[in-house]
């Protein structure tokens, strides 16, 4: 049986089991066909789940689309077609952790993955044009999905419609890992690089137009992301050299906007080298072994089974696999085009946590130095953010760039993070759990936080105030740390948590103001509310000398702040994004 007629197979199959169906909950039309979704009374919301955006993997024509880059839905249907369940989260990190086809929080997973996820509040028309916002989940572009119950939109959506803002939420699925992100000339060649960033793209696409049939506005689009997804709003307001495809109007980033966020490569889009010796270890686990530097590898992988390709991810390296500048989607360094004005122009909230070092020990340098005791130890974790070929680019060793940085991360506890006033502990010889910190546990943390999130913030905020777009800063200063993206959602019952993170009246009215001002970014593109006690100001560096202000969230109340802390440090990478690191 030939391509056409196994595609006539999968029609005929998705019409007839869809005309089949009586149907009694909410359906939508759309150019496609008839969905029907689910009612929830408890939030008087719409549901409508496990949408497919895209033409992707059945099993049957698995070995067609791997490694390519998805393409818009052209399958039509007669009846209704329901949407009622939460798909399979895209393949990711190589390893099942908790039983056969389950990613590390237990979500099911599969190739067949390119879905998304809709709640509005009920009975919209298509004549409704209600504000969208489009969640794109963080997870180092190596694991999560849409249908994690910690990005659960139904609360957001509820406080949206009792603050007269209503909203509609959408969750979407992207390739992870390999499977989105390899690297390598072969598969530039075969336009098989960045696949997760199209995968993005072709679900905007799908909401710009469908999703005036659910009763949003295809122009009132904000995109909203966290720590790689992120990153990954950035990429997409960077796309094809800032092309403007009119597919969203704002955006909101948390912990991970602005360039590329730097992994185990050193160089950033400038670690070719590494890229290539990643790509080459993948296929030589594999049976595609003797393809290797030839055009024929990407096919051979594409026909290659999965179990194959799984089991080489996980012997070559699980969370390496990251964008790459491939001269169409990603044509230059961020750096370059923030600078020079080449991106679509719409305003911004972003932020990060006060500590985000603590969380990536990794990624701040050298992961086999986890506790730093000493000088020596802060030099040797932060040796390897350096390629090999940064003195070419800079004119200095990499051990002159060591010392500048040990010089501008000093070890004093009290400009460290954690800072004393978070945390007023000291770190001494007897503090309790030293052999799980280290002496200089903070300066590694201020560190690690700067160069994974902070500094790249920080830099976003001021391009867009010199081009003279509205942006504003955060700072997340709350403890536990990592409860910014249930405050986001205002997940007052811990849903998708293992522990629930809003426990105290505190967090929870805390939660209540992030939530709030995220649902007035989405519905009036500013987060300020009539009735809150603290204005948010728009980021101007004519405020603070060459630099803006920060709303800070904090449980015992939330302020305003000059965004001036670290300034040496974090000048120090903006004068260096591109030259050392690749972005």
């Amino acid at each position: 049986m030939n391509l056409l007629s196994l595609l006539g197979v999968a029609y005929l199959v998705r019409a007839t089991l869809a005309g089949s169906i009586s149907y009694s909950g909410p359906t939508v039309n759309t150019k496609n066909g008839t969905y029907g979704g689910r009612h929830v009374p408890t939030y008087d919301q719409d549901v409508f789940l496990g949408i497919r955006y895209a033409q992707v993997v059945t099993d049957f024509l698995q070995k067609v689309v791997r490694f390519s880059r998805a393409e818009p839905l052209n399958e039509s249907w007669d009846g209704v077609l329901p949407a009622t369940e939460y798909k399979e989260h895209c393949w990711g990190y190589g390893i099942d952790w908790t039983g056969p086809n389950a990613d590390w929080s237990g979500y099911p997973m599969s190739e067949d993955c390119l879905y998304l996820n809709i709640v509005r509040p009920a009975n919209l028309t298509n004549t409704s044009r209600l504000p969208v916002a489009v969640w794109i989940h963080g997870g180092g572009f190596a694991k999560g999905g849409g249908s994690d119950k910690r990005y659960n939109y139904s609360y957001a959506v509820r406080d949206a419609v009792n603050m007269d803002k209503p909203f509609i939420g959408v969750t979407i699925n992207y390739r992870l890992s390999v499977w989105g992100w390899l690297m390598g000339k072969e598969a530039m060649e075969a336009g098989a690089v960045n696949l997760g960033y199209h995968d993005m793209r072709q679900s905007l696409r799908w909401i710009n137009e469908n999703i005036a049939a659910f009763g949003g506005d295809p122009v009132k689009v904000t995109i909203v992301g966290e720590s790689c997804g992120a990153e990954a709003l950035a990429a997409q307001i960077l796309a094809y050299n800032g092309r403007d495809d009119g597919l969203f109007r704002a955006a909101i980033g948390e912990s991970g906007f602005g360039g590329r966020i730097p992994r185990f490569h050193p160089g950033g889009f400038n670690s070719t080298v590494a890229d290539q010796d990643l790509f080459d270890r993948l296929v030589l686990n594999t049976s595609c072994a003797g393809t290797v530097g030839t055009s024929a590898t990407i096919p051979c992988l594409r026909n290659a089974p999965f179990d194959e390709i799984n089991h080489a991810v996980n012997v070559s390296g699980i969370a390496q696999w990251a964008p790459v500048m491939d001269g169409d989607f990603i044509q230059d360094y961020p750096t370059n085009q923030f600078r020079d004005g080449r991106f679509v122009k719409v305003p911004i909230l972003i932020g990060a946590n006060t500590d985000e070092g603590g969380y990536f020990r990794g990624l701040r340098g050298n992961a086999n130095v986890t506790i730093i005791n000493s000088d020596d130890d802060f030099k040797n974790m932060v040796r390897p953010v350096f390629a090999d070929n940064v003195e070419h680019a800079t004119g200095k060793s990499v051990n002159e760039l060591v010392d500048e940085i040990a010089l501008i991360y000093p070890n004093i506890q009290n400009v460290g993070i954690p800072s004393l006033q978070a945390w007023p502990v000291v770190i001494s010889e007897t503090t309790p759990d030293l052999e799980y910190l280290g002496l200089q546990d903070r300066r590694g943390n201020a560190f690690g936080g700067d160069i994974t999130n902070i500094a790249w913030r920080r830099k976003s905020n001021i391009y867009w105030s010199q081009h003279g777009i509205p942006s504003w800063s955060y700072r997340f200063d709350a403890v536990p740390d990592g409860i910014a993206v249930a405050c986001v959602f205002n997940d007052i019952p811990g849903e998708g948590y293992r522990l629930k993170p809003l426990l105290s009246e505190a967090n929870k009215a805390l939660a209540k103001k992030v939530s709030g001002a995220w649902i007035r970014m989405i519905a009036d593109l500013d987060p300020n509310g009539a009735n809150e006690e603290t204005t948010w100001p728009i980021y101007n560096t004519s405020a603070g000398g060459n630099v803006g202000q920060n709303m800070v969230f904090n449980v015992n109340g939330s302020f305003i702040e000059y965004d001036d802390f670290r300034a040496e440090a974090l000048l120090w990478f903006d004068n260096h994004f591109l030259d050392v690191f690749g972005t």
